[in-house]
């Protein structure tokens, strides 16, 4: 029997997302003219590959692609949040990751599109009578879609976006969210105002690239992969919690998941199975896993700051004594808070 499940975790690229039936009817959504998936891969190949979901992170990822609902993906820092947006558009040939950093000045405006009045100004200046210009006003020249706008395009797949650190928002920026995540459209006021509302503009994705708009209008067909992540700064609001599937990353419980985390990462750099008959990683690596484990009890470590110890220990002095290995892991992997890193086992 055909599992349910769309994305597995397998990092193989397969066409499951084709499997999807179709939405519940509170989440269909009628935009058109449809829209391939842009060619190329996620944008982070490494991470897409050496990403390693847990079950939970699995299991919800397909609940979001069932739901047609935004993913929130909490955590601390270092569990893999964001890849986890590069291993799905990776394994489900969704395209490249159109990716939305937000900080606290970041407006529900800046994801969806920009538009450069002064520049067509300009532009129309030069283009009287007279003028250096002979080019005619073209309003698709100065706007540009942001990474939510063009994600909310009429795509026949859906496309992934990743809504980076949303925790560092703005007060109002989820509430905003709400109105599009529910519409799965919006409204370019500029074009829309004009006596003819069509035009085609730039994307997130390419700036020679463009693409029709009509009506001054954009209504996506297949629902966006959104993730969002948040490294737990700040509570979010019941009403935006309520339209979102949630799931919650932790560090590995153990040695053993550690273990394979940097092999992933780092196996080819270390030189993991070279001359074995297994993957073990070399005695100097293993030291310094272990030692990241026993020092969690002290304050929160990320799991990258571990990648970079092995990595900078690697090269500079796994040939030296061990006091001298574990004092420069040390200095690579300094405490980023007192609170105890978090494990499956806490």
């Amino acid at each position: 029997m055909t599992s349910w499940q769309i994305y597995s975790g397998c990092r193989r690229p397969h066409d499951g997302v084709d499997r999807l039936p179709a939405p519940p009817p509170w989440r269909t959504f009628t935009g058109g003219p449809p829209l391939g998936t842009p060619q190329g891969d996620s944008g982070n190949q490494h991470a897409a590959v050496s990403y390693r979901p847990g079950k939970d992170a699995v299991r919800q990822v397909n609940a979001a692609l069932y739901l047609r609902r935004p993913l929130l993906v909490t955590g601390a820092p270092g569990t893999g949040k964001s890849s986890l947006a590069y291993a799905v558009a990776h394994e489900l040939r969704l395209g490249r990751v159109l990716h939305w950093p937000i900080t606290s000045r970041v407006t529900l405006r800046d994801g969806l599109y920009a538009y450069d009045p002064l520049t067509r100004l300009y532009a129309a200046e030069r283009a009287r009578p007279g003028g250096t210009g002979p080019q005619p006003d073209d309003i698709g020249d100065f706007l540009r879609l942001g990474p939510l706008g063009t994600a909310l395009l009429p795509y026949e797949r859906p496309r992934v976006l990743l809504v980076d650190e949303i925790d560092k928002s703005d007060i109002d920026l989820p509430n905003d969210l709400l109105t599009i995540f529910e519409k799965g459209s919006y409204e370019l006021v500029e074009l829309a105002r004009r006596a003819e509302p069509t035009a085609r503009v730039m994307t997130a994705d390419s700036t020679t690239d463009r693409v029709e708009i009509r009506d001054g209008t954009v209504t996506c067909r297949a629902f966006p992969f959104i993730v969002m992540t948040s490294n737990g700064e700040r509570e979010f609001p019941p009403a935006f919690l309520r339209r979102c599937v949630t799931v919650d990353l932790k560090q590995p419980a153990g040695v053993d998941e550690l273990t394979a985390i940097v092999r992933e990462h780092l196996g080819g750099v270390v030189g993991a199975g070279e001359g074995r008959q297994d993957d073990t990683l070399p005695e100097g690596v293993r030291r310094v896993v272990q030692r990241f484990f026993e020092r969690r009890g002290g304050g929160l470590l990320a799991n990258d700051q571990l990648l970079n110890a092995i990595y900078m220990c690697h090269h500079a002095s796994f040939t030296e004594r061990p006091e001298t290995v574990e004092e420069l892991a040390d200095q690579v992997m300094p405490y980023l808070s007192s609170e105890p890193t978090r494990s499956d086992d806490a």
